[in-house]
């Protein structure tokens, strides 16, 4: 194991992993917000939008985030549409997330009774404030276990940007890999950089769940 090549590159496994870091909170925001907006469409059932929402949903899902990388990256070009790497990374990121955000999201609408709903209007409310006061807290405490298991997954996924000449990670590994053949020290320098950023992030994700479960929301 060559320590002096271990110190030598780290700043640039450093760099690649803030660029990372950065394109996956983009990324999450942005498909956090999706998520809710197709979850609302589907359990308000807007009958035009519920199927434009169910076939994105489908779509994402079942389709390699890589493939949606390809067809962003060379694909458009093609119709004329050029979209630079970090583009790429972030809408490829958002269409895959948006989808499982949003059954994250459908689960936890659906565990609010229908009761509580008819309270709300009982006593006055409306729609929106139900919405913004009865059901949204109670479906996103619900849904904030496998909100925190598709953080992880989406960041995970960003392993892939390399794809798309996007200097990440695995970018930088494999690219230390093929000129200085150091492939030990490459990959642990790639391992210990994941784990970096995701053990922080798992850790406090448990501490959340345990809180909201000790608080009783949706336990």
């Amino acid at each position: 194991m060559d320590l002096d090549f271990i110190l030598k590159y780290t700043p640039m496994y450093i760099t690649a992993a803030w660029l990372i870091l950065r394109i996956a909170a983009i990324g999450i925001l942005l498909s956090l917000l999706l998520g809710l907006i197709c979850s609302l469409i589907q359990y308000y059932k807007i009958p035009a939008l519920r199927a434009v929402a169910s076939g994105y949903i489908e779509l994402s899902r079942n389709t390699p985030l890589l493939v949606q990388l390809f067809f962003l990256y060379f694909g458009l070009p093609k119709l004329g549409i050029v979209i630079s790497s970090e583009a790429c990374a972030i809408i490829g990121l958002t269409f895959l997330g948006g989808s499982y955000m949003a059954e994250a999201f459908r689960s936890g609408l659906e565990s609010v009774e229908k009761g509580q709903i008819e309270a709300g209007l009982s006593v006055g409310l409306e729609h929106g404030q139900i919405l913004r006061y009865i059901v949204l807290p109670q479906a996103v405490s619900v849904s904030v276990p496998a909100l925190c298991a598709n953080f992880i997954f989406l960041i995970k996924e960003t392993s892939v940007f390399s794809a798309v000449a996007l200097a990440d990670l695995m970018y930088v590994a494999k690219d230390l890999i093929g000129l200085y053949y150091k492939t030990d020290e490459s990959l642990l320098l790639l391992v210990i950089s994941y784990l970096v950023i995701l053990l922080p992030i798992s850790v406090i994700a448990s501490i959340i769940e345990r809180k909201l479960r000790y608080a009783g929301f949706g336990y």
